[in-house]
């Protein structure tokens, strides 16, 4: 594979240092006057010029190559302009004025486009606007997206859940690679704060063409904090407190930046004390805390661009059973959890005559470790024949399980020069990941897994029409080691498998008329089972449950046909998004009946499922009052297996409606906002086999900020509130609800930041 990777710098064309230089005018569309102060951005190079006073902008020393402008302004619909070098150096560029709000590019999918140009459908929101509703925490602010739920253990754990599907069926991606945590178990967090994260972006649908196994459910893509501009040096404080929790969070950034050469770092902690319900209890050791660090080099040249980057993310977070002792504390008590995310990741984009070559390299070591109160309890009678001495120091300190878990990853995309209409990429991508334990207790063996997969994919644009087509061949070996004693309960024996596959996707954007467009996309995608699910036999303590694994379980394979209509006028914007999920061999565990260890036995089954549904929504925004924004969204899942019985962790229906209002430079209210939202979740009448029905609930939220200037100088001020009525309720997907405990109550948050 080396080989193969370096073979790939010899065969490519050479470099070239030729240099050029481009200019251009942006202008209203409707007056033919300049646009002052828009943004023109140069793709990839991160170059980014605003014009000036006549509507014009520059960039120099551009090598040879195929490039996209970027142009957004305030009041203006975005704009894409595609280019080569040499060829056109002068452009005019028309904006159409419009209310809707700033388009952005979006990353996630290969061409880097804007939303309404791409032909597959990508939820896009920032961090800040999910901060605005009072988010918690990143896993909470991600179920404001429409179609994006969160599986929750208390307010410190949450997995995303994309149209019903979890776990290892949803691929995160931060910095530009894929985030390895042992994501198969469901009582632990995301393990990425939402410091230093610019944007988030969802894919909705099996997505594993362009990412591989583990994208069957769709990819939460998270976007780093960009560098400070050119020249610039950018310093900012922060701070939260949060009245359920007794909670409080500082942060803590700079970046700085020169022509070449980029830099920033950024520090966050937080802690809580255990959260309050409606009724006025406090649910025990629900408490966590975590320590963020991120931090970035850039490097642009000519013919090169690189951007490494480095989280550090440390998390203890309690384990709740049962509502117990009463207590603001924020120490720690047993059960609890402890872990440490490292992610280090070089970006790479070579630009060559007319192409680029984009390499993608990651390292990840994920430790995590269990401190639980059965641990001492459990030895008492295997060390009756120790000092006290010899007992404490056996014990002391030691985790009941702790795993180590080491992933290299590499994404080589190439990007081949524009031939006429048409785009085309192909690209190797692959890990190598080693599983270790070094604790008494074990969820999973000791283990490696290997991935290797190859791919293409081209779009085809006309002035209406925008297709898009792809292949992927993936390969993936699993190796474990056998485990445990001879006989005993917990013996793994060794395990060796191979699983391949090949996937595709294929999909078509018509622009009906200026204002209606439709999206129709269908896509393969596969998940080959997760050591959990091949390997378990034992408690496990973090969900009560005893588990056992099957080692002849095959691939899942789903079809999902995706259609999105929109329609979007300077006044309003409507749109409906339909799917049809088919999955083959659905993987998911299933109560046998038994008891052991005073745990209910599970096994890991499979059985052919198909999930539907979607979601609809719209956003009006009247002209002129462009500061006033009304909002819905409703989604909607059902998931059945083949005998007609309903799957487990399915969201319930729910409608989200918004009323925000937004004054920029307006005066004394510079980026000022105020908003209400009302979520109503409505009953699950259709539980799986092992739950039962939820009643649904309603919440009432709300935010108001604004930001004041002194010269250089912003702060920010902001107040939000979740769950205002102080409703006591409980979620379908809260792992908590076998045991009645309540979701949160009234949270209200309190928010600063300074910018220098």
């Amino acid at each position: 594979m080396q080989k193969l990777l370096l073979g790939l710098f010899f065969i490519l064309p050479l470099f070239t240092y030729s240099q050029y230089n481009i200019s251009g005018v942006v202008l209203d569309e409707n007056s033919g006057e300049p646009v002052i102060g828009a943004t023109v951005e140069l793709q990839k190079t991160e170059k980014i010029a605003v014009t000036d006073l006549d509507g014009k902008f520059s960039f120099s020393g551009l090598p040879q190559a195929e490039y996209t402008l970027i142009i957004s302004s305030l009041g203006y619909g975005t704009r894409t302009v595609k280019f080569s070098l040499p060829g056109e150096e002068t452009f005019e560029i028309l904006l159409s004025p419009t209310a809707i709000e700033i388009e952005e590019v979006i990353v996630s999918t290969p061409f880097h486009q804007l939303q309404s140009d791409n032909v597959m459908k990508v939820e896009r929101a920032t961090v800040e606007d999910l901060n605005r509703t009072g988010a918690l925490n990143l896993s909470e602010g991600i179920s404001k997206i429409a179609g994006v739920e969160t599986i929750t253990t208390g307010s410190g754990i949450g997995k995303p859940v994309i149209r019903g599907l979890s776990s290892n069926r949803v691929l995160v991606y931060t910095q530009g690679v894929r985030l390895e945590n042992q994501q198969f178990g469901d009582e632990h967090g995301l393990g990425v704060s939402s410091s230093g994260v610019e944007s988030v972006e969802v894919i909705k649908g099996p997505a594993s063409l362009l990412y591989g196994s583990d994208a069957l459910g769709g990819v939460l893509y998270l976007n780093p904090e960009k560098f400070a501009p050119v020249d610039s040096t950018q310093i900012d404080l922060a701070g939260n407190y949060y009245s359920n929790t007794l909670g409080y969070e500082a942060n803590a950034g700079i970046k700085t930046s020169g022509e070449n050469l980029k830099f920033l770092v950024r520090g966050n902690y937080a802690a809580h004390s255990d959260y309050e319900t409606g009724n006025g209890n406090r649910v025990t050791n629900t408490r966590y805390d975590e320590w963020d660090l991120k931090t970035g080099l850039g490097f642009r040249t000519t013919g090169y661009s690189g951007d490494l980057r480095y989280n550090l993310n440390s998390s203890r977070t309690g384990i709740p059973e049962e509502i117990g002792e009463q207590s603001t504390s924020k120490e720690f008590q047993e059960p609890y959890q402890q872990v440490e995310n490292h992610i280090l990741s070089l970006d790479n984009t070579f630009f060559l005559k007319n192409a680029s070559l984009d390499v993608k390299l990651g390292y990840s070591f994920n430790d995590r470790m269990e401190f639980e109160e059965e641990h001492e309890e459990e030895h008492e009678e295997e060390h009756e024949g120790e000092t006290e001495e010899e007992h404490a120091a056996h014990e002391e300190g030691e985790a009941a399980l702790e795993m180590h878990l080491e992933t290299l990853n590499y994404d080589v995309k190439y990007n081949f020069p524009r031939y006429g209409k048409f785009e085309t990429i192909i690209g190797l991508q692959g890990m190598h990941q080693t599983n270790r334990n070094f604790g008494e207790e074990f969820l999973i063996p000791d283990a490696t897994t290997t991935d290797f997969g190859i791919l293409a994919t081209s779009h085809y644009h006309l002035e209406k029409v925008d297709f898009q087509a792809g292949l992927r061949y993936d390969h993936r070996n699993i190796d474990s080691k056998a485990m445990g004693e001879i006989g005993s309960e917990d013996f793994r024996s060794s395990l060796e498998r191979s699983f391949n596959s090949y996937n595709g996707a294929v999909g078509m954007k018509v622009d009906l008329s200026r204002q209606l467009s439709s999206r129709l996309n269908l896509a393969t995608g596969f998940r080959a089972p997760n050591l959990a699910e091949l390997t378990s036999r034992g408690s496990h303590h973090g969900t009560n449950r005893y588990e056992i694994g099957n080692p002849d379980l095959e691939n899942e394979q789903n079809y999902q046909l995706d259609l999105a209509l929109e329609y979007r006028n300077v006044h309003f914007e409507v749109f409906t998004n339909a799917f049809y999920n088919k999955v083959s061999n659905y993987i998911f565990l299933s109560p046998t009946g038994e008891i052991i260890d005073e745990n209910a036995v599970f096994e890991y089954v499979q059985d052919d499922a198909e999930l539907y549904g979607g979601e609809a929504g719209f956003h009006l925004h009247p002209h002129p009052l462009d500061w006033l924004h009304i909002e819905s969204s409703y989604e909607l899942v059902i998931g059945k297996k083949e005998n007609g019985e309903y799957l487990p962790l399915i969201p319930a229906q729910s409608v989200l409606n918004t009323f925000r209002t937004e004054f920029k430079d307006n005066g004394w209210l510079n980026e000022a906002f105020a908003l209400v939202s009302l979520k109503t979740v409505f009953d699950q009448n259709n539980p799986g086999n092992f739950e039962t029905w939820t009643p649904g609930y309603s919440l009432l939220n709300a935010g108001v900020g604004n930001t004041f200037y002194w010269n250089s100088t912003a702060l920010e001020l902001r107040i939000s509130g979740n769950n205002l009525l102080d409703k006591t309720y409980i979620s379908h997907l809260s792992r908590l609800k076998p045991d009645g405990i309540a979701n949160m109550g009234r949270n209200i948050i309190f928010s600063t930041r300074l910018r220098f």
